[in-house]
């Protein structure tokens, strides 16, 4: 993977975090480079998912449904991270 590459993959990663933040209800207590680190994570994951499922942009025009399924893994990443992090955080704070 070159500079760009991984580049281009924290900038869609952070997009994809902050989608998959958006979407989870409530309010999350996770800091914000955990998000980007989800979203990271959720771009190849659902990537990877989408190949698995056998979707492949023949089209050529916007890939819709693999950005859906790597919203979707960046929220159920997103859900789970903040619950383990928010029960740890709030242990902490009651003692």
């Amino acid at each position: 993977m070159t500079i760009t590459g991984i580049i281009s993959a924290i900038i869609v990663g952070l997009v994809i975090g902050a989608l998959g933040r958006l979407v989870v209800p409530g309010r999350q207590h996770i800091p914000i480079w955990l998000t980007i680190v989800i979203g990271i994570v959720a771009s190849f994951v659902g990537s990877y998912l989408a190949g698995v499922f056998g979707y492949h942009n023949a089209g050529g025009g916007f890939p819709w449904l693999l950005l859906v399924i790597q919203v979707v893994v960046a929220a159920i990443g997103v859900s789970l991270a903040s619950g383990a992090y928010g029960r740890r955080r709030r242990g902490v704070l009651r003692r």
